[in-house]
C-alpha cells in the first residue's frame, strides 16, 4: 500500500485538486470553511487537515479538532463546581485530539474518493492518521472519533480499533423535505389539526417581529449584540467545550458567502434573535443561534425560527435540513425524526482506557424525551 499523508496548518497550503476531490463533497471539508475556521477559532481551539495521497494523487481529507479542556476551565468566569463532569474533565481529560467537528453534529469528519480508496485502507490510514496527529501535533488524553451512523461506526473493527469504546449519544434530528412540499403551507397541510394549531398559534405570537437576512456589513455592525444573545444560549448549556470568537459569524460570512446564512429577528431596530445555516450540497445544517431570552418565552422565538429554517429548505429545494442533538422534543414537533449516531473514544493512558465505558456515561448521559408526531 503506496499511501501516505500530509498535514496542513494553513488553507493556503491546499492542492489545487482539494475542491474537486475533497471540499465540493462537503463544506465543512472545504478550503473556504477552513478558512474561515481558522480565522475565528475559539481561545481553546485548533484545527488541522489532513489530505491522503496514492503516491501523488488526492484521494481523501479529513478534519482534525484539538480541545484543551484546562485552557477553557480558566478562561471561565464561574466555575460549576465539583460536580461529575468537571471532576472528570480535571482529572481525567486535559485535552482532547477529535476526528470531525465538535461544532456541528454529524459525519463531518472526513470524505475519500472510492473510487480511488478502498473501505479497508481508509480505516488504515485513518488509524495512522491518528499516530502522525498524536507524535508530530500534540499526544492528547482524548482520541475521538464523532458521529457516525451505525453503518459506517460498524466497520471501525480491526486491532488497531480494539482499544477504543464505541458510544452513542443523543441522535441526530433531520427533515426529510418531501417532493410535494412546494411551499410552506404544502408542509403544513401534512400536519394532524392539533399541531397545525400549535404552528399557527406560535406565528401569531410573533407579530410586531420583523425578520431579514443579514449581508457582512449587517454581521459586523450586530456583532456585540449578537455575541450576546449567542451567550444567552450556550451559557445554560449543561457542558461546553468552547465558545465561539466574537467575530466568528463575519468570518464565515466572509469565506462562504451564500454557503453562509444569517437570519435576524428584530424588534422595532433592536436584534432579539438570530439562526444561522450552512449550505452543504442538497443538504441544510442548521449552525448556531441566539435570541432574547425574555422574549423567546412571550413570542416563542425559537419555534418559529425551526419553522422559518423548515421554510426556507423548502423554498430553495433542498432534500434535508440537519438539525443537529440539542432540543430534541420541540425539533420533533416540527417533524424532524432522530437518526442515531455513534463514535470511538479511547483515552491515551493505559490505565484509565479500560474503564471509559463506565467513565462516558457518567459524563455524557442521555437525555429523556418524548418524540412527537406531527404529520397525519
Amino acid at each position: 500500500m503506496s499511501y501516505h499523508l500530509k498535514i496542513y496548518h494553513s488553507d493556503k497550503d491546499f492542492p489545487e485538486c482539494w475542491s474537486s476531490t475533497v471540499g465540493n463533497h462537503n463544506v465543512m471539508l472545504s478550503q473556504e470553511y477552513f478558512c474561515a475556521l481558522h480565522a475565528s477559532l475559539p481561545s481553546n481551539m485548533e484545527c488541522f487537515m489532513v489530505g491522503f495521497f496514492n503516491q501523488n494523487e488526492l484521494v481523501g481529507g479529513a478534519l482534525f479538532q484539538y480541545i484543551d479542556f484546562i485552557g477553557f476551565r480558566k478562561s471561565l468566569k464561574n466555575d460549576s463546581g465539583w460536580n461529575i463532569k468537571s471532576l472528570f474533565t480535571g482529572f481525567f481529560i486535559k485535552d482532547v485530539m477529535i476526528l470531525g467537528n465538535n461544532m456541528l453534529t454529524g459525519q463531518n469528519g472526513f470524505y475519500f474518493d472510492f473510487s480511488k480508496i478502498q473501505v479497508r485502507d481508509i480505516l488504515i490510514v485513518l488509524h495512522k492518521a491518528i499516530g502522525v496527529m498524536q507524535s508530530e501535533i500534540r499526544k492528547t488524553s482524548l482520541i475521538i472519533f464523532k458521529d457516525y451512523q451505525n453503518s459506517l461506526a460498524e466497520r471501525f473493527k480491526g486491532k488497531e480499533y480494539d482499544p477504543y469504546f464505541r458510544f452513542s449519544v443523543q441522535p441526530n434530528m433531520k427533515l426529510k423535505i418531501r417532493e410535494h412540499w412546494e411551499t410552506f403551507d404544502d408542509y403544513l397541510n401534512d400536519f394532524s389539526k392539533k399541531y397545525r394549531s400549535r404552528v399557527r398559534a406560535a406565528k401569531k405570537k410573533l407579530q410586531g417581529i420583523e425578520k431579514r437576512e443579514l449581508d457582512l456589513d449587517s454581521i459586523n455592525k450586530y456583532r456585540n449584540e449578537m455575541n450576546k444573545l449567542y451567550h444567552n444560549v450556550v451559557d445554560n448549556a449543561a457542558f461546553n467545550t468552547f465558545f465561539l470568537a466574537e467575530d466568528h459569524f463575519g468570518k464565515m460570512k466572509e469565506n462562504l458567502d451564500e454557503k453562509f446564512r444569517i437570519f435576524g429577528y428584530f424588534s422595532e431596530s433592536e436584534l432579539v434573535g438570530f439562526y444561522t445555516l450552512l449550505i452543504n450540497n442538497n443538504d441544510v445544517d442548521t449552525y448556531f443561534l441566539g435570541y432574547h431570552k425574555e422574549l423567546q418565552k412571550e413570542k416563542q422565538v425559537y419555534l418559529n425560527m425551526l419553522l422559518d429554517m423548515v421554510e426556507f429548505g423548502i423554498t430553495h429545494q433542498f432534500e434535508r435540513i440537519i438539525f443537529g442533538r440539542t432540543a430534541l422534543e420541540i425539533k420533533s414537533t416540527i417533524g424532524a425524526e432522530p437518526t442515531e449516531i455513534f463514535g470511538l473514544i479511547k483515552h491515551n493512558n493505559f490505565m484509565i482506557n479500560p474503564f471509559m465505558k463506565i467513565l462516558f456515561p457518567a459524563i455524557s448521559p442521555k437525555t429523556e424525551w418524548v418524540q412527537r408526531r406531527p404529520f397525519k
